[in-house]
Parts: structure tokens; sequence; C-alpha cells
């Protein structure tokens, strides 16, 4: 019996133009680098929960800042762009492909988990941050690993990219008021 399954594999391979060679080789050389495209994926689904649990309430209720619907779209276009280019990347670059998962890992403890800490108060997101953003981030930084390329440099990149990319709409936020910034004023 195990010759006729044997048998079946091979016609099933070379139906469908792999022999068993190319297939050995193709195994062998698959990485973790799919785990990227599963956290863009991820990230899809925790901008859901944000939008149905009401993030634009909370943000302007819990964290004071006067974030509009239409801001909130553009930043999360702009994040799932970066998770596809960073699963673009891929381990040519790990210090770049893991920035997405750095920012995620920044998101669900910084702005999610942190803040229902310190308030009590839930945080739309808190729910996908725990359930997929930490362990499939932390499962990326481990593919990275488990393939070779994860270096000390890539970890310390990732995360401060992460971080400081993390920021920088809020840092928008908290500055889009100063009198600098304003593109409704009247100049004289």
């Amino acid at each position: 019996m195990p010759e006729v399954q044997g048998f079946a594999r091979q016609k099933v391979a070379v139906y469908l133009g792999m022999t068993n060679e190319t297939r050995k080789r193709r195994i062998a050389l698959m990485t973790h680098e799919y785990i990227l495209w599963i956290a863009t994926a991820a990230y899809g689904f925790h901008m859901i929960e944000e939008t149905i649990y009401n993030w634009y309430g909370w943000v302007r209720r819990v964290l004071g800042l006067e974030a509009e619907w239409s801001e909130f779209y553009m930043v999360n276009a702009i994040v799932i762009v970066l998770g596809g280019s960073c699963a673009m990347v891929g381990w040519r670059l790990p210090g770049a492909a893991l920035i997405f998962p750095g920012f995620m890992l920044v998101n669900a403890v910084v702005f999610h988990i942190l803040p229902v800490i310190v308030t009590r108060i839930f945080s739309p997101g808190l729910i996908t941050a725990v359930v997929l953003f930490l362990p499939v981030g932390s499962w990326a930084y481990w593919g990275a690993w488990r393939d070779g390329v994860l270096t000390t440099t890539a970890v310390i990149v990732s995360g401060v990219l992460g971080f400081v990319l993390m920021l920088f709409p809020i840092v928008l936020q908290k500055t889009k008021h100063m009198p600098f910034f304003r593109q409704d004023l009247e100049t004289a």
C-alpha cells in the first residue's frame, strides 16, 4: 500500500508540473517570510475591531486626541501598504521586513494593553492586539531567527522604526493645531 501512495503522490506532483526533485528543492527553499503576509492580514482584522468598537470615540475620550475618521482610514491604509511592502522585502532585508511586526507589537503593548491597564477602560483593538498582534508579531521574529536571518541589528532597527512609525501620526495629531501647520488661518 505505501508504494501506491508514493506512486499517487508522484503522479500528482508530475501532474502539477513538479518532479519529486523539484518539490524537495522548493520545500528546502521555503522560509518563514509568509508570516509577514499573515501579519498584514491580522492588521486588517484589527482595523475591523477598531472600527466596529468605535476607536474614534475612545481615542478622543481616553487619549484626548482630536482624530477624525478620515485620518484613521488614511493611516490604516498606509499601515496595510507598509505590511505588504515589508512582506515583499522579506528576508532580503530582515531589519526592514520586521518593521511591520515591530510596529504591531508596539501598537499592542503601548496603545492597547497599557492604556487599558492605566485607565481601566476598554480600548477598541485590544482583543486583536492580544489574540493576533502579540503571537503573530512574535512568530515573525521567531521565523526570522529560525531562517537564520535575525540579528541584533535587525531587532533593534525594526523595533525602533516600528516605534517611530507608531508615534508619527500621534505627533501629527498633537501638532496639527499649531499656527505654523494650520492652513485655514488668514495670512497678512
